[in-house]
């Protein structure tokens, strides 16, 4: 072993000495003291001549003096290290002729080490001060300029809103937005009751005014106090560009706000409803769609969030945030399944009242349930938190089923205004979409007293577009301001109503979002399970969720253009004939059980050995993935139904159809079946796309009837 590795494994006992470190003021006196008296005592024994001490001495002060002129030192600086080096070498010779070792000259060489040493921290400070003067007045420069920007903004602010308004402030600050997008006016309104509505009111004039860009404004809110107004003026238009949703995808909280979108000066805008509603209002091609995918964001972000759609337009806001994982698109590394990123879809009437009346229930049950945690709390509010999370319905274009005539549009209207109306305190919020910003919107009280957090998307359309209603109070709101898809106003109670717009979020996007929040969504807590029943439980039997099967078109009708399937039952097939198990079946298989497992949504089909039937529905149901016992008699009549379709061939439907009456055969447990038949000879595909049939090997081309 090397000395060096014996020597790092010694543990030091001493300080560390840095030879190779410079001197400060204390050691470089130390050091200068203790050499001239090494010196000295050595010539005084040794008979040296004092004359070299002293030439060593000139030398070194000639030295020291041409370096500091080369690097620039201070005269100061140059002075007190030639001296140094003068009065070293003076007293060496002196003590080499008197002796070193004598009272006197010990303390005088002591005082020297003192004087060395204040001298040297002198010029050392006064040097830093030199280093340090250009940078301090270029900071004061860069100061006055921008002093000098300010006051120049100011000053033609006061003389504008004299000319526009008809008021004389006086401007407190100015201040600069980091991003560069604009800058901030805090000004004083003159005594005489003026109020900052009035500037407001002039937002479009100043804007002309002030010669800003399309899509730049000057808008005014409440200062510190009622004289007091701020003047937010844009100069660069961030609204008109398309960004994308951030895709850091931390950890999000019900009370820290969960972000929306950005304002004209790229800050973001968050809403907070733990005691709010919300409504989100735009027309066709405003980008409202987009907007609810980057609430959907947001809430799958949150630990403390559940959410719950209703889109009875065939579910089309929640199955993104749905289908990937039904059609296993994600697949995690470490083989655990994946969630959705939400917890319950409905796109029908039925499974829609059926998540209305589960709210319901669970709110009254939390009233009575948790008396005991709110009386610890000291509060009336529910304490939400992953374990008691919050429920988010997101109902799209609920407004308009609020407003609708239909006999079923109003029960759910009802239903809808019931969990607004009771169930603020136990945590269950609505976020309610809308067409448009009309009478009929906005007619019902309960909206308008509820949904504080506002979003009008206006994408220049000016159609059913009244800002007065959808903001009032707030003035100088036009939609020409905001031309941009994606791009409205958005008011909160933190927030008054201004310029914002929504990122872009993109289907790749969003399935990364469900892998990347999949381990953070909570567990609806046990007291709120035991109120929601089977409706809850058994949200994702197979049953309750074919219509979200439906909407997919299985590859033996249409084949996917990417060359992947998409949707593949093929878990479906009896596992006995299926053959070894395969990655993708083991994958199934293990979210079968840890789903089960975490859920108790379901439980195992009857065994032949028992007379235990089936239950109706299942919860989330996934031991239908299981399929038949093999040689089932619905298999052996499915099959039959193939041979006895001759040349012709037949399809997984035509065979469901015709076994659903008798076996309650599913689709998808045919389209199992025909592909493992496939794949073991007993039938042949033919076609491709729409024209796909499946023929039995006796009647496939090339095959005479007795094989």
């Amino acid at each position: 072993m090397s000395s060096t590795a014996t020597a790092k494994k010694q543990p030091s006992s001493g300080p560390v000495l840095d030879w190779a470190a410079g001197h400060g003021p204390v050691t470089g006196a130390l050091s200068a003291t203790t050499g001239a008296f090494a010196i000295a005592t050595t010539g005084a024994a040794t008979a040296m001549p004092p004359g070299w001490a002293l030439a060593v001495g000139a030398a070194g002060a000639l030295g020291h003096t041409v370096v500091g002129l080369r690097v620039r030192n201070a005269g100061r600086t140059l002075a007190t290290r030639a001296a140094s080096w003068l009065i070293g070498a003076g007293w060496t010779t002196w003590a080499m002729t008197h002796g070193p070792l004598t009272w006197a000259a010990l303390g005088s060489l002591a005082t020297i080490g003192v004087g060395i040493g204040a001298a040297a921290r002198s010029s050392a400070l006064f040097e830093e001060a030199r280093e340090e003067e250009p940078l301090a007045a270029e900071q004061r420069q860069i100061a006055r300029e921008l002093s000098a920007e300010r006051r120049a903004i100011a000053a033609e602010w006061v003389e504008r809103i004299q000319r526009v308004c008809s008021l004389t402030v006086r401007v407190l600050g100015v201040e600069m937005w980091e991003t560069g997008a604009g800058y901030s006016i805090d000004a004083e309104l003159p005594p005489g009751g003026a109020t900052w509505n009035k500037i407001a009111a002039e937002s479009p004039r100043l804007s002309a005014d002030a010669r800003l860009p399309h899509g730049c404004t000057a808008t005014a809110s409440p200062g510190i106090h009622q004289g007091r107004v701020i003047i937010d003026v844009t100069t660069v238009n961030v609204l008109e560009e398309e960004r994308t949703y951030p895709t850091d995808y931390s950890v999000l909280s019900l009370h820290t706000g969960i972000p929306w979108g950005y304002r004209t000066n790229a800050e973001h805008i968050l809403a907070y409803l733990r005691e709010q509603c919300a409504l989100v209002v735009g027309p066709t091609g405003s980008g409202k769609t987009n907007m609810v995918h980057a609430i959907l964001a947001g809430f799958a972000r949150a630990d403390d969030i559940l959410t719950w759609v209703i889109d009875l337009n065939a579910g089309s806001a929640g199955l993104p945030w749905v289908l990937p994982v039904l059609n296993r698109e994600i697949v995690r590394e470490d083989g655990k399944p994946v969630r959705p990123g939400i917890d319950w879809l409905a796109g029908t009437f039925d499974e829609a009242m059926a998540m209305l009346d589960t709210a319901v229930r669970v709110a009254k049950h939390r009233k009575t349930s948790y008396q005991d945690l709110l009386a610890k709390a000291n509060t009336d509010l529910l304490p939400i938190s992953p374990r008691i999370p919050q429920i988010m319905l997101v109902i799209d274009e609920g407004a308009e089923i609020l407003a609708s005539p239909d006999r079923q549009m109003r029960k759910l209207a009802e239903k809808i205004l019931e969990v607004i109306r009771i169930a603020r305190a136990m945590g269950v919020r609505t976020v309610l979409t809308a067409l448009g910003a009309t009478g009929s919107v906005l007619g019902n009280l309960m909206i308008r007293r509820e949904a504080k957090v506002r979003v009008a998307l206006t994408g220049g359309e000016t159609e059913g577009m009244d800002l007065g209603k959808m903001f009032p109070g707030s003035r100088g709101l036009r939609v020409d301001q905001a031309p941009f898809k994606g791009a409205g106003f958005m008011g909160t109670p933190e927030s008054p109503a201004a310029l914002f717009k929504a990122w872009r979020i993109l289907p790749n996007q969003i399935r990364d979002i469900i892998a990347a929040t999949s381990d953070r969504h909570p567990v609806l807590d046990d007291v709120s399970v035991k109120a929601a029943g089977a409706a809850y439980t058994r949200r994702w039997d197979s049953e309750r969720t074919a219509w979200m099967r439906e909407q997919i078109v299985p590859d033996d009708e249409q084949t996917d253009t990417s060359g992947r399937e998409a949707l593949r039952l093929s878990a479906f097939r009896d596992p006995q004939s299926a053959g070894p198990e395969t990655a993708e079946d083991e994958m199934l298989r293990r979210f079968r059980e840890e789903i089960d497992a975490q859920f108790a949504t379901a439980t195992d089909p009857p065994t032949p050995d028992t007379d235990t039937p089936p239950p109706a529905v299942g919860g989330l149901n996934l031991s239908a993935l299981r399929g038949e016992q093999e040689d089932s008699p619905a298999q052996q009549a499915a099959l039959a139904l193939l041979l006895a379709a001759g040349p012709d061939g037949t399809g997984a439907s035509a065979i469901a159809r015709a076994l659903a009456d008798e076996y309650g055969t599913t689709r998808q447990t045919v389209v199992g079946w025909l592909k493992t038949w496939v794949k073991d000879g007993t039938a042949v595909r033919v076609g491709e796309g729409t024209k796909a049939r499946y023929v039995h090997r006796r009647h496939a081309p090339g095959q005479s009837p007795e094989s």
